[in-house]
């Protein structure tokens, strides 16, 4: 099956409608702020504790798999137990994960008994609930036609608890483990991490299909997935892509019960055409970034806050990137508070990545539309039986949702990046550890880079031919292999997160209550040991690429920092991988140097190099 295109820095071609390694540890001699562990709080029982038990497949066979969840909004100790009803139990779990919202997790391969009893017990009550086990797997109970799916539930805080316990365990895993993968249906294949793995029985996640999304689509086609297989309502618009000082706006929207997109309703090879085809030919980056008041959109703001901000929440930077909350980290004795994010690139992979300055780029600027965090607006079903969004106010005074906000754009860039540091560590940050975490998230890009370098070193070695460059901002957003292969907005991303690390000493001089500063020393004499400090770990961290012959040559972060004028013109594909990397000329580690972009490239290289200077993204011509 075909696949999906991706688009440099998530921006894709206007669609031909019209509408418009682990990380290093950080060594820190300093000592550690007083911070309190987080403790579960024990909830009245006179609370509403009530937790929601699913479980998965929609109905349970001999021999097959049995996943039950428990998911709620308070945090509390309890054990989810699996017991074959009237006898033992076979599965059981004290263990929560997430916050907010928190669930538990068991699970057994092959379901024996003729029926389960499940029991979810905390210090209030217990909740129970009888699962029933049939001889065969049923058929699909959503397939309804005309429509790409049928609705059997609707999007309330529910359901939405629901997907986020989802997307925290699709992508769960250590904090020191640097997830990728070639691409999303890879991750939903794997049956320990996807809890809704053929939930519908039809062996719907077997059926071979290929889902490679950009990162524009990537938040869209896991929220498909998920209402495909709850059987929940599903929208999404066409968008324009702003211009002229305008937000993008988003005149069209369709839905999961458009008949012109169902295709063999309700099956696997039906709704895989509905998102590689339908779906990803809709939406794009200036989906994401249509204005904050405008309720014609899919998304809508929400405040910065440590309940908001939670898996499935998703990050629109201003220059056409867009990422995915998938697990927060509240802060301990030992680390700051930290919030992973997913996105999909441009050659093809999807990865996890913490939140940090270098990573998630905020800008209030009307001509780029409105970025930051937001929500999928809420579908619902209308009066006379059809699908409509809910609007700002409707979502203000949910009781469901009620979070709609505007409070993100209030401080400006500055503002914006401090409420976030206060919202992930609300105590103050021991400021070596502090930056020793933003060399961390620096090196992880740099290795994210080496990746893209190789495919397009790879790509070149296999004789695939000349790579033709677009002209002006449109470098940014192209189709095809310059598309595929350069790297012009992961460089800008780079240069910023350089600026962010070498500038991480003179950030705490700014704001010092920000941190627990030693005791006895001036905000001066800190800054001054965060010099030193940052000298010692970036020549300490090393990574390292093929040159053009596939000899390895390794750099130091140290390395990678100072040529950050050199990578100001290091992102075209048609260039060696040494001069990709910033080789001096006439270095031994430029002297497997063969490959050269020409001339005419080059000047257009030079002409947009000032971009890549002030670190800003130019308008769209």
């Amino acid at each position: 099956m075909l696949a999906v295109g991706f688009m440099a820095a998530c921006s894709k071609a206007p669609p031909s409608a019209s509408v418009p390694f682990p990380a290093a540890p950080v060594v820190t001699t300093m000592p550690e702020p007083s911070v309190a562990t987080p403790r579960i709080a024990q909830p009245r029982c006179d609370e509403n504790t009530e937790p929601v038990l699913f479980t998965s497949p929609h109905q349970a066979w001999h021999g097959g798999p049995l996943r039950v969840v428990a998911v709620s909004e308070t945090p509390m100790e309890a054990e989810l137990t699996l017991t074959v009803t009237g006898g033992i139990a076979v599965a059981s779990s004290k263990e929560a994960h997430g916050g907010p919202p928190y669930w538990w997790i068991v699970e057994i391969a092959a379901a024996e008994g003729a029926s389960y009893h499940i029991s979810f017990t905390r210090s209030c009550k217990e909740s129970h609930r009888e699962v029933v086990v049939v001889d065969r797997a049923p058929p699909n109970p959503r397939a309804t036609w005309g429509t790409v799916w049928g609705i059997k539930a609707e999007w309330n805080r529910t359901t939405e608890n629901l997907y986020s316990a989802w997307l925290e365990k699709l992508f769960d895993a250590p904090l020191d483990v640097q997830l990728s993968w070639p691409a999303l249906h890879e991750v939903l294949r794997d049956k320990g991490r996807n809890f809704l793995f053929n939930h519908l029985g039809i062996g719907e996640d077997e059926a071979g299909l290929v889902i490679r999304p950009d990162c524009a689509d990537l938040p869209y086609f896991l929220r498909a997935y998920f209402a495909y297989k709850i059987g929940l309502p599903f929208g999404y618009s066409s968008c324009t892509r702003g211009g002229g000082g305008q937000a993008p706006t988003c005149p069209v929207w369709a839905h999961n019960q458009d008949p012109a997109a169902a295709k063999r309703p309700g099956s696997a090879q039906g709704f895989g055409y509905f998102v590689r085809y339908t779906l990803a030919d809709a939406v794009h980056s200036g989906s994401a970034r249509a204005g904050a008041e405008d309720a014609k959109t899919d998304h809508y703001p929400v405040p910065l806050r440590a309940d908001t901000l939670r898996p499935g929440t998703i990050f629109a930077d201003p220059y056409g990137h867009v990422l995915m909350l998938v697990k927060r980290l509240a802060q301990t004795n030992d680390d700051a508070g930290v919030l992973l994010a997913v996105d999909g690139q441009p050659d093809g992979t999807v990865a996890r990545k913490r939140f940090w300055r270098g990573n998630f780029l905020f800008a209030v600027d009307p001509s780029l539309g409105s970025p930051g965090f937001k929500r999928f607006r809420p579908v619902l079903r209308g009066k006379h039986g059809g699908l409509r969004r809910m609007t700002n106010a409707e979502i203000l005074a949910s009781r469901e949702y009620g979070d709609f906000s505007l409070s993100q754009y209030d401080g400006g860039v500055e503002g914006f990046y401090d409420t976030m540091d206060d919202v992930l560590s609300p105590l103050p940050l021991d400021p070596r550890r502090a930056m020793g975490e933003a060399i961390v998230a620096l090196e992880e890009q740099v290795k994210t880079r080496v990746v893209s370098v190789e495919n397009g070193r790879k790509y070149q070695a296999g004789g695939r031919g000349w790579v033709e460059m677009p002209q002006g901002a449109s470098i940014f957003e192209t189709t095809g292999a310059w598309e595929d292969f350069s790297t012009p907005s992961r460089d800008l991303r780079l240069l910023i997160a350089i600026d962010v690390v070498r500038g991480f000493p003179d950030r705490v001089a700014r704001r010092p209550e920000r941190y627990a500063m030693p005791a006895g020393k001036t905000v001066g004499e800190v800054r001054s040991e965060l010099d030193a400090a940052l000298k010692t770990e970036l020549e300490a961290r090393k990574v390292s690429y093929k040159r053009s012959d596939e000899s390895l040559f390794a750099l130091s972060l140290s390395d990678v920092v100072a040529r950050a004028s050199e990578l100001e013109m290091a992102y075209n594909p048609n260039d060696c991988v040494e001069l990709r990397w910033g080789a001096p000329v006439g270095s031994e580690e430029n002297s497997t140097c063969k490959r050269h972009a020409s001339a005419g490239q080059r000047a257009k290289m030079t002409r947009y190099r000032p971009w890549f200077h002030e670190r800003r993204r130019p308008p769209r011509d």
